[in-house]
C-alpha cells in the first residue's frame, strides 16, 4: 500500500480490509523504522533524495501505523518504464495523475523530470512538490480543482484500503480525472479486489507481482484496462 491514511479518516484499527504485514515482518519492521529515524530530517520533512549512482530514490520513512507502505524499487521502476512506454507511443506527451502512490511519482520523475505528473496524495509532507501535489482523501472523491476535471490520459491509482467502499470512491475520482476516449488506467491493490476492478473500470490482472520494501501479508496485483502486451507479463490469461 503506497499512501497513508490516519485511522480517523478511512477505516478502523479493526478493519479485515486494512493491509497486513507478515508477522516476521512485523518484528523486523520496528528495527527497520529505527535505523530510517535519520532520513525524515535529512531530506527536510518530505524531501525525496537519489544516491550519488542515480538508481536509488530514498523516500520518507514510511509509517506502518498509519497503513503507509513502499514499493520496493523494482515494482517501482517497471510500473514507471511501463508509464514510459505508454508515454513514448504517444504524439503528444500526455498528463499523469497519480492516485495515492508518492513511490511511483518520485520513480516518474526520476525518469522524466519535464513529465507533467500530477500527485493526489492524502500526506501533506508530499507539498514539497508544490504545484504537482494535491491533497486527496478518498472519502471526498470529487473535492478536486475543477481544473483537472478530464485532463489526463494515464492514471495511476493505488487505493489507500482493500474494501469496496474504498474502490468504488477512488473509482470516482477516476471518472472525473480521465479524458473522454483512449485513457490508460493501471490500478495497483489487492488481489481481493479482482472482480470488483472489473466491475467498476473494467480491469483485468497482469502477470507481474507489485511488492512493498515491507513485504505486506497481502497479495497485490496489477490491472490495467488496456492489453500490455509482452510487458508486466501481459495480461493474465483467464481460466
Amino acid at each position: 500500500m503506497d499512501d497513508v491514511r490516519d485511522v480517523n479518516t478511512g477505516a478502523d484499527a479493526g478493519d479485515d480490509d486494512t493491509p497486513m504485514l507478515s508477522s516476521h515482518t512485523l518484528a523486523a519492521l520496528k528495527e527497520f523504522l529505527s535505523e530510517q529515524n535519520g532520513l525524515l530530517d535529512a531530506n527536510k520533512d518530505g524531501a525525496t533524495d537519489v544516491t550519488e549512482d542515480k538508481k536509488e530514490v530514498a523516500l520518507v520513512t514510511e509509517d506502518w501505523r498509519l497503513s503507509q507502505f513502499w514499493y520496493d524499487r523494482e515494482t517501482a521502476e517497471t510500473v514507471a518504464r511501463e508509464v514510459n512506454a505508454l508515454y513514448t507511443s504517444m504524439d503528444s506527451p500526455p498528463s499523469v495523475a497519480c492516485i495515492a502512490c508518492p513511490t511511483l511519482y518520485v520513480y516518474l520523475k526520476k525518469l522524466h523530470p519535464d513529465l507533467r505528473v500530477q500527485l493526489l496524495e492524502y500526506d501533506n509532507r508530499f507539498k514539497q512538490y508544490g504545484s504537482e501535489f494535491t491533497f486527496y482523501d478518498y472519502n471526498q472523491p470529487l473535492e478536486l480543482p475543477s481544473s483537472m476535471k478530464h485532463s489526463f490520459r494515464i492514471i495511476i491509482a493505488d487505493p489507500p484500503y482493500l474494501s469496496k467502499e474504498c474502490l468504488e470512491k477512488v473509482s470516482e475520482t477516476i471518472g472525473f480525472l480521465k479524458q473522454p476516449g483512449e485513457s490508460y488506467l493501471l490500478l495497483l491493490t489487492g488481489a481481493v479486489q479482482h472482480e470488483r476492478a472489473n466491475e467498476l473500470l473494467g480491469l483485468r490482472p497482469c502477470e507481474f507481482r507489485p511488492q512493498h520494501s515491507s513485504k505486506l501479508g497481502n497479495e497485490f496485483r496489477l490491472f490495467t484496462n488496456y492489453d500490455p502486451g509482452l510487458r508486466l507479463g501481459g495480461w493474465e490469461q483467464e481460466q
